[in-house]
């Protein structure tokens, strides 16, 4: 039996033709790398492999390699097989008539990451490598062979599972796997639900203006309601024509309030009354610090709420896995919009996160990401009441960014002078519906959960930098 297949790996060149086969093979390699076919870096197939794959003698393979080492095209280490040097090295090799191979590829200076407090990610650094690792293994060592194929547009029944215990001991969401559908991200979860009702959503004043945008691209039209520090003016629902409300109850984003007792009735009321649905967007409900958990609006009325969660603040944005908990009335419609199986979500990720629920290790992981969180929600809050004592700090009781409230006239002013420093911030006016009034207010949302813990205090020190060249 041929072996030639299974040696090695492949290899796709271009030789120019009429001229000898050693000829060939060095123009054809320096052509890829001059090219960028072959990028710097790129391992090669041993001569062996590649001679059997062109049809040609090892030995030329072998004589083309040292000869393009000795010019500086290509770098060889012993035990650690050849791979392409900088294109950089190679013409200089050329020029210089280089007569050995460096020791060592040549040193790149790594990009300078930037300091960021853009809220909406969580600490990426401290994603939880060898539990995930050790839940996969597990999950798809015992996996049925089913997982491997096609899987249901609900998503996998493993991780429904988990979810449905998971979300009802920590969240109070009254579910079960039939009503939980699997999708991708909050966003996509949305975008499912915009399609399936296609009718005009309320959202928040001030709100994710991305969700906005993602409504906008499907057509749906948005009205802005009132927003202050009891949440969403949910009074203001029924004066709407609006037959959807998208909220964020339990942390209003971005001013950062809980949803008061007498608006989550009124919110629950509308959609009871006149037949709407209330999508309840719970991003960071895991996460708080000085306040009793705040349940699901969900738990109050399953029959009127669609609810979605994600991993992107708990673990990893990464980690494209979202769920939905939806009403009886939209099940059928979002899996036919999703399609015969599911083509968004990796099954094999479903098994590792279902895994990972079971076993504890999420608790585990979110119970220490809380005291870490809270930990420099404290340092960002005692540093700003010694830096600058006179700003505001609102939204802190809960999540993983907290609003800054500064003079009128003087956010844009802090924004341009953190750009400077080398900081990424954005203020509360991004977050603004373009038909909604302004709030009275000028703030910074300040994403503390987003620098790696070696440059959180580099950030704050940047960031009190800006603000005390403005105020």
């Amino acid at each position: 039996m041929n072996s030639w297949a299974n040696v090695g790996m492949d290899l796709h060149l271009e030789l120019p033709r009429g001229i000898g086969v050693k000829a060939a093979l060095l123009q054809g390699l320096r052509d890829a790398i001059d090219s960028g076919g072959l990028k710097p870096g790129t391992r090669l197939p041993p001569s062996r492999s590649l001679a059997v794959d062109l049809g040609v003698s090892r030995n030329t393979v072998a004589d083309c390699y040292t000869e393009l080492a000795h010019a500086g095209w290509l770098i060889t280490r012993q035990g650690s097989g050849t791979v392409v040097a900088s294109r950089a090295d190679a013409k200089a090799g050329d020029a210089r008539g280089i007569t050995q191979s460096p020791s060592k590829p040549p040193e790149q200076e790594p990009p300078r990451s930037a300091l960021s407090f853009i809220p909406g990610s969580p600490d990426v650094s401290s994603f939880p490598r060898a539990q995930w690792i050790s839940s996969a293994r597990r999950s798809l060592t015992s996996a049925p062979n089913d997982a491997f194929s096609a899987t249901d547009p609900r998503g996998r029944i493993e991780l429904r599972t988990a979810l449905s215990s998971y979300l009802g001991r920590t969240r109070g969401v009254r579910t079960d796997p039939e009503h939980i559908v699997v999708c991708a991200s909050s966003g996509h979860g949305l975008t499912l639900i915009a399609r399936v009702l296609q009718e005009t959503v309320a959202v928040d004043a001030y709100g994710l203006h991305l969700h906005r945008d993602l409504l906008a691209a499907e057509g749906i039209r948005t009205v802005p309601i009132l927003v202050d520090e009891s949440g969403t003016c949910t009074e203001q629902l029924a004066s709407t024509q609006a037959k959807v409300a998208l909220l964020t109850p339990t942390h209003q984003f971005p001013l950062g309030g809980p949803l008061i007792p007498s608006r989550r009735r009124t919110a629950l009321d509308w959609a009871s009354n006149s037949g709407g649905i209330v999508i309840e967007d719970d991003y960071d409900g895991e996460f708080r610090y000085d306040r009793k958990p705040v349940g699901a609006l969900q738990a109050i009325a399953p029959q009127h709420v669609a609810y979605m969660g994600t991993v992107s603040k708990t673990l990893s944005p990464a980690i494209r896995i979202g769920w939905m908990v939806l009403p009886d009335r939209l099940i059928e419609p979002v899996l036919a919009l999703k399609g015969p199986y599911e083509r968004w979500v990796s099954a094999t990720d479903q098994l590792t996160l279902a895994d990972f629920i079971d076993s504890g290790r999420f608790d585990a992981h979110i119970r220490k990401m809380r005291t870490t969180y809270r930990r420099r929600r404290n340092q960002l809050v005692d540093t700003l009441e010694h830096r600058l004592p006179d700003v505001r700090i609102t939204g802190i009781s809960a999540g993983l960014h907290a609003v800054i409230q500064v003079p009128r006239g003087t956010e844009g002013a802090i924004l341009s002078a953190a750009d400077g420093l080398g900081l990424d911030l954005v203020g509360i006016s991004t977050f603004r519906h373009p038909d909604a009034p302004p709030a009275g207010i000028d703030g910074i949302v300040v994403g503390y959960s987003t620098p790696t813990p070696s440059r959180y205090s580099d950030a704050l020190e940047r960031l009190c930098t800006a603000m005390e060249s403005v105020l």
